[in-house]
């Protein structure tokens, strides 16, 4: 577990790593293939039959492919303060590739620790329904648990409304104004169905076509955020477009904050 450069929590834990989303400007995957050396190199039919990693070594032996670090699972009740915690952000834990044997695995590691604040993020938020009951057994349901969904685009931000069972949403990297779409999500859904907090990021790095977020998006966003009384954060990498100060805020903090 590492200490975390996200602005928004504590640590990082990645008991699982790896993706097949294939997404061009993923910084995950350019991690794994410059630190990873490919020492334990899996192929898919092993990893489908539970072939897992029990002992510390290179932290990504199979460079990006979707692999289970089990050594990884008692890590959370070494660190006794209680902290905010994104599970997995080297992978995507509710991928359609991942087997539920390893979700389960994760999310009982984290009801062994309940003294942390859980952030979950997915591009599969489908996944969430199969695994509610796994959620309700290991009290990951209440307030220690924070299930999200990245959205990139309008798509994604449909796919998300439709399944349900999505808590927040991390729009990074926004690559087009969704404001319309999402106004129209939030304003049509019960309070309690809506997304209770909202993130914003734009994407980093020189990447050729890599897409600028334009200040209108942000603010657009920002107005829904106001007019429903959603919490909304703007990671630092906003700052050259909207300026300083960002508006930062944090759901669990936010009834607190509020007078």
């Amino acid at each position: 577990m590492n200490k975390s450069k996200i602005e928004y929590c504590d640590y990082t834990w990645n008991p699982v790593t790896g993706c097949y989303h294939g997404c061009e400007y993923c910084y995950a995957e350019k991690i794994a293939k410059r630190f990873g050396d490919g020492s334990g190199l899996l192929t898919m039919e092993r990893v489908n039959h539970l072939e897992l990693y029990t002992k510390p070594g290179n932290p990504y032996p199979d460079y990006f492919a979707p692999t289970f670090h089990r050594y990884r699972l008692d890590e959370l009740q070494k660190v006794k303060k209680p902290s905010t915690i994104f599970v997995c952000s080297m992978a995507d834990l509710f991928g359609d590739w991942v087997p539920d044997e390893w979700i389960q695995a994760v999310l009982k590691a984290c009801g062994r620790a309940p003294q942390h604040r859980y952030l979950f993020l997915t591009k599969n938020p489908k996944k969430y329904k199969s695994i509610y009951q796994v959620r309700m057994d290991t009290d990951l349901y209440l307030a220690t648990s924070w299930f999200g969904a990245t959205i990139t685009n309008i798509e994604q931000l449909y796919e998300a409304a439709s399944y349900g069972y999505v808590e927040w949403l991390s729009l990074e990297p926004l690559q087009e104004d969704i404001s319309k779409e999402l106004g129209e999500w939030v304003s049509d859904w019960h309070p309690h169905e809506r997304p209770q907090w909202i993130v914003i990021g734009a994407e980093t790095g020189n990447r050729k076509g890599r897409i600028t977020v334009e200040k209108q998006w942000i603010q657009n966003i920002a107005n829904i955020c106001r007019r429903f009384d959603i919490p909304l954060f703007m990671k630092d990498s906003l700052a050259p477009i909207w300026g300083k100060p960002l508006i930062q805020q944090l759901p669990w903090d936010w009834r607190v904050a509020e007078p």
